[in-house]
């Protein structure tokens, strides 16, 4: 059998992540199981951070786990009213509207007066990796707001809106009508689009997500979804390849560029060492500024 952590840290998965793919909980509620004591690996009580494998023998209350679920990758049409949560005691939870046979949640989310295309997953690893604004995948909106729009407000949507105490990356945006456009973001701050209207004086009155990456909403009708076919899916996946799911792909590239030159220049720009001052004369240079005295 393989072994756990105790022995082998840096083998396998760990023990929550483990418990929550098979579907029965979250990773949250794994943690909790574990606290206490419900979880043994190898007739051991699990601890905290414990790895395992598939050739691990695991128990939940005393009961085998059961094997990881094949992937469940699904696009809905989420209607207006619903609420981008797994809390089943919230009316209009998203879990409660899909109605799947098996566990699964979104990723990422729209707020409730928001409509159009969420992924529903099983599959927690892909979550950041599509979220994350430095994998700079593409999810498309079609807006309608309350007044007219013009070339102005165009030009500043696209380069950039002050908004949550940062300005918004550059985004491609159309002008569909006089009073509508269609954006392509690659962040996903919150409540994004609807910031960025406000902040130029705006109020947005229909916001609907009609691609993400690779994926159309097209003929799906509100309350809708399927599931992803094989091909979609493993396109999906050739668009993550290099993608990360770590905070640091949350910096756009201009950033990560920009947190690397202070180590560069830390390398080439060091001040010089002032020569040392012979016994008995006072030193030509200024110490404070390692500058020649005038």
């Amino acid at each position: 059998m393989a072994a756990s952590s105790a022995d082998s840290p840096d083998s396998g998965t760990r023990i929550n992540k483990y418990i929550s793919e098979t579907g029965i909980c979250s990773r949250r509620e794994a943690d909790t199981l574990v606290e206490l004591g419900a979880v043994l690996i190898n007739g051991r009580v699990a601890r905290m951070g414990d790895r395992v494998t598939p050739e691990d023998q695991i128990k939940v209350r005393g009961k085998p786990l059961r094997q990881k679920p094949r992937p469940v990758y699904l696009a809905y049409n989420k209607p207006v009213g619903i609420t981008c949560t797994t809390e089943r005691d919230v009316t209009g939870n998203i879990v409660d509207a899909i109605s799947y046979r098996e566990r699964v949640f979104p990723i990422g989310r729209l707020d409730k007066p928001s409509e159009g295309l969420i992924f529903m997953t099983n599959n927690g690893d892909i979550v950041n990796k599509i979220l994350r604004a430095g994998n700079a995948h593409e999810k498309e909106y079609v807006v309608t707001v309350n007044k007219n729009i013009d070339a102005n407000f165009l030009k500043k949507m696209a380069s950039g809106v002050p908004i949550l105490d940062t300005v918004t990356q550059p985004c491609k945006i159309k002008q569909l009508s006089s009073d509508s456009f269609n954006i392509v973001l690659t962040q996903g701050l919150n409540r994004q689009i609807r910031r960025m209207a406000e902040f130029l004086g705006y109020q947005v009155t229909r916001l609907k997500r009609v691609r993400i990456m690779n994926i159309r909403l097209d003929d799906l009708k509100a309350g809708q979804w399927r599931e992803l076919s094989e091909s979609e899916v493993a396109q999906i996946e050739s668009l993550l390849v290099g993608s990360s799911k770590t905070a640091e792909a949350s910096l756009p590239p201009r950033d990560k560029s920009q947190r690397e030159k202070p180590r560069e220049k830390a390398a080439h720009d060091k001040k010089p060492t002032p020569p040392k001052p012979k016994t008995g004369k006072s030193s030509p240079w200024d110490t404070s500024t390692f500058r020649r005295k005038s």
